[in-house]
């Protein structure tokens, strides 16, 4: 295949460079494995094309020409830069791609972790956002990506062929509060105790995995989920949270929230049951990234998080393959 930089052709520029390491064109030739005669033509053409010769033809070989000197460096540089494209998006080359949803929560923390156990495996950690597991296993399968942490509501078999998922983290829930809640003094809290208080969460897209779960969480506890008024993202729940009496949230244990300390926000475990958000990683079987089974290895390896807690999930998370083993505490 013959690639084209701003008219010039890549597989000539190639032999240019061959031949200009060889000093002879026979010999780069047998280096490139074609004919003399090809870098013969292919040298010949890159003249014209740039304008100049490139070579002189000497008793020993050939030397390049002032032109071909000024020209050699940016033909290695083009070269380096065809590799890191190619690199880029070749599988076994280019960084492990995996969607997180959002950067704050627990799949990251997994990332995190991952990446100091395996400094030497190249991430790219991107959020595919609200866009809920369809897009997600779409991704997947076209390759975009090569894994997703998200809530699977579907059976294995409804899922497209190739499509392989795996529940690999628990991530329990925190009530988050302001000083001045009713709760807000409480070191922990169960379910039951949060009926007839608002619990805002601003931003759930009817028909994702995670309304399915907030759905099925109010609906197994009686609790009041408001999703009222728009999503103006995590700063703005932040800052209207620390001045209610009335609103609180729920935020994934390792959830990362940061705020300033006159907000005096208080997280609160929430336990007997204690509510869990069920990710699993979503992979194609036919994945060839070889960093993929190396980090699948590593979800399987994390120690339980909350060992002897009882915990609470949807009944479609049941039929999921329980986790071995859970997120660890940072």
């Amino acid at each position: 295949m013959q690639l084209q930089s701003g008219g010039v052709d890549l597989d000539a520029v190639r032999t240019f460079v061959a031949a200009a390491d060889a000093g002879q064109f026979q010999e780069a030739a047998a280096d490139l494995a074609v004919t003399q005669q090809a870098v013969s033509k292919r040298i010949a053409a890159l003249e014209k094309d740039l304008g100049v010769r490139l070579f002189t033809r000497t008793a020993r070989g050939a030397r390049l020409t002032i032109d071909g000197q000024a020209f050699l460096p940016h033909a290695r540089e083009l070269l380096r830069v065809e590799q890191r494209a190619t690199d880029s998006v070749r599988p076994g080359r280019r960084a492990l791609r995996v969607d997180v949803i959002s950067r704050r929560i627990a799949p990251a923390a997994a990332l995190r972790d991952f990446h100091r156990a395996h400094p030497d495996v190249e991430l790219d950690v991107v959020t595919l956002g609200d866009s809920g597991a369809d897009a997600a296993i779409a991704a997947v399968a076209s390759g975009t990506i090569d894994a997703s942490f998200r809530a699977v509501t579907m059976p294995a078999r409804q899922l497209p062929d190739g499509i392989k998922t795996a529940h690999v983290i628990d991530d329990p829930h925190q009530l988050l509060t302001g000083p001045a809640h009713e709760l807000a003094s409480a070191g922990s809290v169960r379910p039951a105790d949060l009926a007839g208080h608002r619990i805002w969460i601003p931003g759930i897209l009817p028909g994702t995995e995670w309304a399915a779960y907030y759905d099925d969480l109010a609906a197994e506890f009686g609790l009041t989920i408001d999703r009222i008024g728009p999503n103006f993202g995590t700063e703005h729940l932040l800052d209207v949270l620390a001045g209610s009496r009335e609103l609180a949230s729920l935020v994934g244990e390792h959830t990362r929230l940061l705020w300033p300390a006159h907000y005096d926000l208080r997280r609160i475990p929430v336990r007997d049951p204690a509510p869990v958000y069920p990710h699993s990683l979503i992979w194609h079987g036919d994945n060839p990234h070889p960093a993929l089974s190396t980090f699948r290895r590593f979800l399987r390896s994390i120690q339980p998080s909350q060992p002897g807690i009882r915990t609470w999930a949807p009944a479609w998370a049941a039929s999921l393959t329980k986790p071995a083993r859970a997120r660890s505490r940072e």
